[in-house]
């Protein structure tokens, strides 16, 4: 029923974002921004997007290319995968950093009390 519904809104419509010429400039906008990223990410990042992801300001013009090449349902997806990706490699990483000493259980904790 849903999609006789959108059917019936626009029979005729071509959505020319999902086009393959259309998809490809998307990626490469969105390959052209994430590279800018990985090459600026010692810079202070000061500008914000979707999804809690900040960037910094020489990346702003690919970031302006890459959601006006995309569509925003897209540019979310991607940047929430982005920021999903890097959290896991941080957390993969870190991993021998952050471990402390490793403590085994000792099978007496408390000294048993002997009752005579």
């Amino acid at each position: 029923m849903a999609t006789e519904a959108y059917a019936a809104r626009s029979p005729d419509e071509i959505h020319t974002d999902v086009l393959s010429s259309s998809r490809q400039a998307c990626y490469k906008a969105r390959d052209a921004f994430y590279a800018c990223l990985e090459k600026e990410s010692d810079k202070k990042q000061t500008e914000i997007a979707s999804k809690g992801l900040l960037y910094p300001a020489e990346c702003k013009a690919s970031r302006e290319e890459f959601v006006n090449h995309c569509r925003a349902s897209w540019v979310k997806h991607f940047d929430a995968l982005y920021c999903k990706n890097k959290s896991l490699k941080r957390l993969l990483d870190d991993k021998d950093s952050r471990r402390g000493p490793l403590s085994l259980p000792q099978p007496y904790t408390f000294k048993p009390t002997t009752s005579s």
